[in-house]
């Protein structure tokens, strides 16, 4: 099953030192049997794109945790992975896993660009209102959904990030 996970450029950074990615909770993002029923239509690339985005708003509510000098940027792992869980209880979306993901099973990283950076920092100060309804905030978060994530392959994250 291919998983989405929320990160960030620390945890990328961590990962890539580790050998392996650690998912907060253990919680991802995929095209799960629930997703699929709550859609009326949509082919799995565009089922799994929502999960994709579901990851990338995600990202957002983990940029608080970045260290000091760290670019706001949404970044989710892409994976591919057996041991992942359905939680439709949480969300349609939500599976979770047991552990680490080693880096073998990454299939890419999706990354927003230096362009995306003013109003990702502007939709990870608001996300949570926005997840309540407050339509400044919903648009805030649109303006960052606005912003397509660059594509990496799992041996480019290195140089990506030295070029940070």
């Amino acid at each position: 099953m291919r998983v989405y996970f929320p990160a960030t450029i620390d945890m990328l950074k961590k990962a890539t030192a580790d050998g392996r990615f650690t998912p907060v909770s253990g919680t991802g993002f995929a095209l799960t049997p629930a997703l699929r029923e709550s859609y009326t239509s949509g082919s799995t690339e565009e089922l799994e794109y929502v999960a994709l985005m579901d990851a990338a708003r995600a990202s957002l509510r983990l940029l608080g945790t970045e260290g000091e000098g760290a670019p706001p940027r949404r970044v989710v792992v892409s994976a591919d992975v057996d041991e992942a869980t359905p939680r439709p209880d949480l969300d349609p979306a939500v599976v979770r896993l047991p552990g680490a993901v080693e880096l073998d099973a990454i299939a890419a990283v999706h990354v927003d660009t230096e362009e995306a950076e003013d109003a990702v920092r502007a939709a990870a100060a608001v996300v949570d209102a926005a997840d309540l309804g407050d339509e400044d905030a919903e648009f805030a978060l649109g303006d960052a959904e606005d912003h397509e994530l660059a594509w990496y392959a799992p041996q480019e994250i290195p140089f990506m990030l030295e070029l940070l």
